[in-house]
């Protein structure tokens, strides 16, 4: 479909490709990755026609069309959002046009026989292209792809200038999406997109029927997307033919050996300039010394990408906050007309790990504010806990930096002492190396200010962070040193993210906001989708079981603890069922037969019975929910007290006794927890079979 032959791109004394041939095939979905400043972009932008090689060639077929994405700095203007995004449909709607001006000129009785012919049969062939090129299924096509990538049905008549530069970059992915060309160079798609507009594209990408190639930073959306990674590094590319996370693999191991040989090949030409150094002036060897000469003159030195030290980072140490870190109690916030919340009510307890979801504009970055406290709600109240230390990472943080000092000065102003000596490795880590760490901060660009930003946030004490997409901008290295960061921080966690592997990895709740509401579902992001794709029943059995199958993934505690000592099915699910003993149903059977000589009860007597029966339903209502809360509590606890035995067991974790103990403290502590959580539930289990044991 399109080779790349003997391609040479540099800038300056800067090579950025060297005598490259490589090529793709129809239906292929490559991600092409490589350290930041590999030429990555500017490859795509030969591939596009946009830059020329200094060297080499691009070669294409004719009939071959090249659809390309950039990074930013698209914008649209004079059309509405749904017919810019049609505009994809030139030729189709060209069709259109004329097949309906040949239908104005058909009714016309002055035009002769001939040239009414002609034009019939010219509205016949153009009739027959549209309905061939699905031309009758424009509206829902553009639709269904607008819709897909997050915007409204209100939104389609809106013009396209009152968008943001987000918003912008989404109906240009749109219209590329439907103008389906054969090959697609996405640089960066999902910079703009939320998780579910994300999600959307991944599936529409897998069925996408041409080549693609895109460049992300979003690790679970290359390994769901391509099957073959093309890795440009040392000026050249080499094709792995597996998904990302195959691919980390391999290079790793081809890198290493490529490492390994490098040190094989200094170590002899340091033997063989040893040699002609110690016998290069006695005659006896001469001959020996310029065969040697000669032999180092025809090495080729093997070229070893720099070597990234890997950073293993810990939060400095805080107080331990109270039981409950954040309350927010039937909050309303509005701006102007727009109500984005009305009565909203969130409890957040130590420990958390809360990633919000759901389509930009919901409210999330709102919600963050209110808890963080940067915004008051107007009405409602805002509780913070004891003990509770925040720390807030907005999405504006880049912006609020103060501008003067340099980068190194910015992360040690508030730094506790202890930390000073890890403030060049995170640098390091984020991409900040020799020189630029005495850069002003002012001068540096934004994606180096938001990086900035997280660096500075690893390296200051507190025991509740509040992160507002932290991703952005972040290489995949970067995010893989936050990530490890935040997966080893002990306090209560709250970020919003439109990284799918972030979520996944953070994430053991899921609060989903949108129509004035935050609601809660334990779990990982997998999970929440999941209870998305099978909404529960409509049967309130049914709807508890499906909200038991998602929140109690380890353990049916339930079905566990309501069979009777004798074996016998009478817990509270096997009663509900009818599967009461034989007994109780003869013991119901004599009750009816005695029942029918009784007279009647009063009226008063029907009320007061009816009023209890009445209490006794919010009773076991209340005592039902409870217990549905302490089994989502346990099985959330138990899953903490998991990943931290995996820590706990890793090979030398025991070796610095500083660093372990607050895990170890951790662990203890969550085991007090669930045991404290079990016997609640037992109380309550054991309350609730005495409520339906038939002789109650």
């Amino acid at each position: 479909m399109i080779q790349l032959s003997n391609l040479t791109k540099a800038y300056g004394d800067r090579v950025l490709l060297d005598n490259v041939t490589w090529q793709i095939t129809d239906r292929e979905r490559v991600g092409l990755c490589g350290p930041n400043g590999a030429g990555k972009t500017t490859l795509l932008r030969m591939m596009a026609g946009l830059d020329e090689p200094d060297s080499g060639a691009v070669l294409k077929p004719s009939a071959l069309t090249v659809g390309y994405l950039p990074q930013d700095g698209l914008t649209h203007a004079g059309r509405t959002v749904f017919d810019e995004a049609s505009h994809a449909f030139g030729e189709l709607l060209a069709m259109k046009a004329e097949m309906h001006a040949l239908e104005g000129r058909l009714g016309d009785p002055s035009i002769p026989e001939p040239e009414h012919d002609a034009m019939l049969s010219r509205y016949s062939d153009l009739q027959d292209r549209f309905r061939l090129h699905e031309g009758y299924n424009i509206e829902l096509k553009t639709a269904t792809v607008l819709h897909g990538l997050g915007f409204a049905s209100p939104d389609f008549e809106r013009q396209t200038e009152t968008f943001s530069g987000g918003w912008q970059m989404r109906l240009a992915l749109a219209k590329l999406l439907l103008g389906q060309p054969s090959l697609l160079l996405l640089d960066e798609p999902t910079n703009h997109l939320d998780l579910e507009a994300r999600n959307w594209l991944e599936t529409y990408l897998n069925a996408y029927p041409h080549a693609v190639i895109l460049v992300s930073h979003d690790r679970f959306f290359l390994d769901a997307v391509v099957t073959r990674i093309a890795d440009l590094t040392l000026r050249t590319l080499t094709d792995y033919h597996t998904n990302y996370s195959g691919y980390l693999i391999e290079h790793h191991e081809r890198i290493e050996a490529r490492r390994k040989a490098k040190r094989e090949q200094d170590e002899e030409v340091a033997r063989i300039k040893m040699f002609i150094d110690r016998f290069r002036y006695q005659a006896t060897k001469a001959a020996q010394v310029q065969s040697r000469i000669k032999l180092l003159d025809k090495v080729a030195p093997i070229d070893v990408p720099p070597e990234r030290a890997t950073i293993h980072f810990h939060f400095p140490a805080c107080v331990k906050s109270g039981r409950t870190v954040l309350e927010l109690k039937h909050v309303r916030k509005a701006y102007g007309d727009v109500v984005v919340f009305a009565g909203l009510s969130v409890h957040i307890e130590r420990g958390d790990r809360i990633a919000l979801v759901g389509p930009n504009g919901a409210g999330k970055s709102t919600l963050m504010r209110l808890l963080s406290g940067e915004e008051a709600p107007d009405s409602g109240d805002r509780v913070e806990g004891h003990n509770v230390v925040v720390q807030y990472f907005a999405q504006d943080e880049a912006t609020r930096m103060d501008g003067a000092p340099t980068v190194y000065e910015t992360l040690a102003s508030g730094s506790p002492n202890n930390m000073v000596p890890a403030i060049r490795n995170i640098l390091g880590g984020f991409l900040f190396s020799g020189d630029d760490v005495y850069k002003r901060v002012r001068v540096l660009s934004g994606g180096e200010r938001t990086r900035l930003a997280v660096a500075r946030m690893l390296l200051r004490p507190s025991n509740t962070l509040l992160l507002d997409e932290p991703t952005n901008h972040l290489d995949l290295d970067s995010k893989e040193v936050l990530l490890d960061a935040l997966i080893a921080y002990s306090g209560t966690l709250i970020f919003v993210s439109h990284d799918r592997y972030f979520v996944e990895r953070l994430a053991t709740k899921i609060i989903e906001v949108g129509h004035g509401t935050a609601i809660v579902y334990p779990g990982t992001y997998t999970e929440f989708l999941w209870h998305k794709e099978h909404p529960p029943e409509r049967d309130g059995q049914e709807r508890r079981d499906g909200h038991d199958n998602l929140r109690r993934p380890v353990l049916d505690t339930r079905e566990h603890h309501g069979a009777s000592a004798s074996g016998a099915g009478v817990g509270p699910r096997a009663i509900k069922n009818g599967g009461a003993p034989r007994e109780s149903k003869e013991r119901g059977r004599r009750s009816r037969d005695t029942t029918r000589a009784t007279p009647a009860p009063s009226r008063e007597e029907k009320k007061r019975t009816d009023a209890d029966a009445r209490r006794r339903s919010r009773a076991e209502q209340a005592r039902r929910s409870e217990i549905d809360r302490l089994e989502a509590r346990i099985a959330e606890t138990e899953r903490a007290i998991r990943d931290i035995e995996q820590t706990m067991a890793a090979p030398g974790f025991y070796d610095d006794r500083a660093s372990a103990q607050p895990v170890i403290d951790r662990h203890q502590a969550l085991m007090w927890e669930v045991g404290d959580l079990m016997h609640q539930w037992e109380q309550l289990q054991h309350a609730f079979e005495l409520a339906h044991t038939p002789d109650n």
